[in-house]
């Protein structure tokens, strides 16, 4: 007698990956959270790892004048976090610089 349930399977696992990134669901999430008060910020996950986000990080901060860093998140991976609502101005970057389709960017927030 064999028990068949206690073998290791994952039915997530296809969903993990996306269809051409290293991306859940191949698009590119821009969200808004409130900080204390009027302050926000602006997160970007989903981009492409083959791409340097550090460097990404540091042309949106002179683009936009804002601070912004990367951050390791345990579910997402590496995820871009900009001071203040900078979702119009780096949903406008990132397809104009050919990192993402207008297609590929979901825009989340309030």
């Amino acid at each position: 007698m064999s028990i068949q349930n206690l073998n290791v399977f994952d039915p997530f696992a296809d969903a993990i990956k996306g269809a051409d990134d290293d991306v859940q669901d191949g698009l590119v999430h821009i969200r808004i959270q409130q900080r204390n008060g009027r302050k926000t910020l602006t997160t970007v996950q989903g981009l492409s790892s083959e791409y340097d986000l550090k460097k990404i990080v540091r042309a949106c901060k002179k683009e936009f004048a804002c601070n912004g860093t990367v951050v390791e998140h345990p579910e997402y991976g590496e995820v871009l976090q900009l001071q203040g609502d900078q979702r119009e101005n780096i949903c406008q970057w990132l397809t104009k610089c050919g990192l993402a389709k207008s297609d590929q960017l979901k825009v989340h927030g309030f």
